[in-house]
């Protein structure tokens, strides 16, 4: 059990506090968010301290931190934050759902993996990955650091999604294929070849019909 710092005070820090609080055998027992958005003192009722000054107040010897940012600036901003806690000597936990599947999986620091995650043998999760809830990560396959997983996506056996990158609702990822770094898979989108970096592979929009709803017959 560790006492755990909760970066931010947003909807995902109020999300990771429920989490830790109702499924793990941590103790959250404050919140910290950058001095320019230092605007409340209470959070949860706990308090939040300025991040440049957290050491004075919990002090990476006795304090672990949890930073639960999103894929903002393709999960950039994730990164700068979980290289600047460990400048400042933190070591961050990982919170695995108790309703995720899991087999010895390698899991790295501060990753956030929903319940309803099937991680199948022999994959691997780097360090600084988000994996929402009810994904699918087939055998040998590797997520490497700071990606972000959205809800319902299917990574197929064998497959390699390098650092960076971000995958959207209900995308699909054919066996045996590389997602080069930083790429951006959108929501539906369905990939059956490798993706250079930087990639971006957008799922088709469904058009609205050509009815409203009180025409039709047969609903």
């Amino acid at each position: 059990m560790a006492k755990v710092v909760i970066f931010g005070t947003g909807q995902i820090s109020e999300v990771a506090h429920f989490y830790l609080t109702e499924d793990s055998p941590h103790e959250v027992v404050g919140f910290t968010v950058d001095q320019k958005y230092y605007k409340e003192k209470i959070f949860k009722d706990l308090p939040v301290v300025p991040f440049e000054k957290i050491e004075n107040f919990f002090p990476p010897d006795q304090y672990q931190l949890f930073i639960p940012i999103s894929y903002t600036n393709v999960n950039k901003s994730r990164a700068e934050k979980f290289n600047e806690a460990k400048s400042k000597s933190y070591s961050m936990i990982s919170y695995i759902s108790s309703k995720a599947i899991y087999y010895n999986t390698p899991v790295g620091e501060n990753c956030f993996i929903l319940e309803n995650n099937v991680i199948q043998p022999f994959a691997e999760i780097g360090n600084n990955v988000v994996l929402w809830s009810g994904n699918h990560i087939g055998h040998h396959s590797k997520i490497m650091d700071h990606c972000f997983i959205c809800s319902h996506v299917v990574i197929s056996g064998g497959v390699n999604v390098d650092s960076y990158c971000f995958i959207g609702v209900n995308a699909t990822i054919r066996d045996n294929v590389s997602i080069g770094a930083e790429s951006v898979i959108g929501a539906g989108a369905l990939v059956l070849e490798n993706v250079q970096n930087k990639s971006v592979y957008i799922g088709k929009k469904t058009e609205v019909g050509p009815i409203r709803s009180d025409q039709l017959r047969r609903i």
